[in-house]
């Protein structure tokens, strides 16, 4: 939308006369931390934790965070700004945009859109961890030192298996071959030592998965990956394989999967956000304007999400997809 546009469409629906030159020197550094100050208030605010109230009950958690990040593509001229992926054919400028999540609580207690070059392991340490947390996490953001800083901080987390760490046996300090152990055991639940100094225990859980889920695995990692996967790493998708602090052994396998699988929540809302939404298409705005685009056009999102998608779901007896639900929308902006 040009100035010319939000003057005769502010003028038309609210009545506001007003010049584009205005609107121009009104989109400054205040206007956009005001559209940055909304965004924030309304990811702060409170969405219906709807199916983990039992959770909450039955665990001793206090909070339940899950830290996940998503990429949006940006016009090619601000790479300077956020950088991207750039080599001698190719070159595409995308943003990263990170959110930490209180699942109990239903808030988000932190979120910011980066640089596409602050990847999620240098995000890792930006949880503030409170003693009787449970840290929630992909493997993208598996640092030993991170869960090391929690577990000293009181706080416990669940992370996927990120290969290849380097497992040890932590009574004789000899290196375990993960796969070797999974094949002749099938499963396992035990203690392990990770890191270069070997003082870590932490607890491996590992179960197999059917073969056509490791199959699908498999196909996704060989179009997703940067670089061919290795043949070990293909073999170890034929198991489900947690890192976990949680010494607890009454927190079965099925029990960790079941909070892991928490995650969903936000990676839905996550996937949205960079899909059907056309961030790529903007026009040639200054910076300053550009952050005010990017953060209305979030605010919209999580409205929908919370004020529309929500609520819906809740009436309806058959699921509806989050994604179909987005790209309706987006498709028919004049359907009520």
């Amino acid at each position: 939308m040009s100035y010319n546009d939000l003057a005769a469409g502010m003028e038309a629906y609210a009545g506001v006369t007003a010049s584009r030159q205005a609107y121009w020197e009104k989109t400054d550094e205040s206007c956009a931390r005001f559209f940055q100050s909304v965004l924030q208030r309304v990811m702060l605010s409170k969405s219906n934790p709807g199916a983990v109230a039992a959770i909450s009950r039955r665990l001793r958690f206090k909070r339940i965070l899950l830290q996940d990040s998503t990429i949006i593509k940006l016009p090619l001229r601000l790479f300077a700004a956020y950088s991207g992926v750039k080599n001698g054919h190719t070159a595409v400028c995308n943003a990263r945009i990170q959110g930490i999540y209180d699942l109990l609580s239903g808030q988000f207690v932190r979120f910011s859109i980066d640089p596409y070059s602050k990847n999620d392991e240098a995000a890792a340490l930006e949880i503030a961890v409170q003693p009787g947390d449970l840290v929630l996490r992909d493997r993208g953001y598996f640092r030993m030192s991170v869960i090391e800083c929690h577990k000293r901080a009181g706080a416990d987390s669940i992370s996927r298996y990120k290969h290849p760490t380097v497992l040890y046996d932590p009574a004789t300090g000899e290196k375990i071959n993960l796969l070797e152990l999974l094949t002749r055991r099938g499963s396992v639940d035990m203690r392990v030592g990770t890191g270069s100094e070997r003082t870590v225990p932490i607890r491996l859980i590992a179960f197999p998965v059917s073969e056509e889920t490791a199959n699908v695995r498999r196909m996704r990692a060989k179009k997703e990956m940067n670089y061919p996967p290795s043949p070990d790493l293909l073999k170890l998708m034929a198991w489900t394989i947690f890192f976990t602090t949680i010494t607890d052994p009454s927190k079965t396998f099925k029990e960790i999967l079941s909070l892991y699988g928490l995650r969903w929540r936000i990676e839905n809302v996550f996937k949205t956000w960079k899909s059907h939404f056309s961030f790529e298409k903007i026009h040639n705005v200054p910076e300053i304007q550009l952050h005010v685009l990017l953060n209305a056009r979030l605010i919209m999102i999580t409205l929908a999400y919370e004020r529309l998608f929500l609520p819906l779901s809740e009436q309806l007896e058959t699921p509806i997809s989050l994604m179909k639900f987005m790209r309706c929308i987006t498709q028919k902006p004049c359907v009520s």
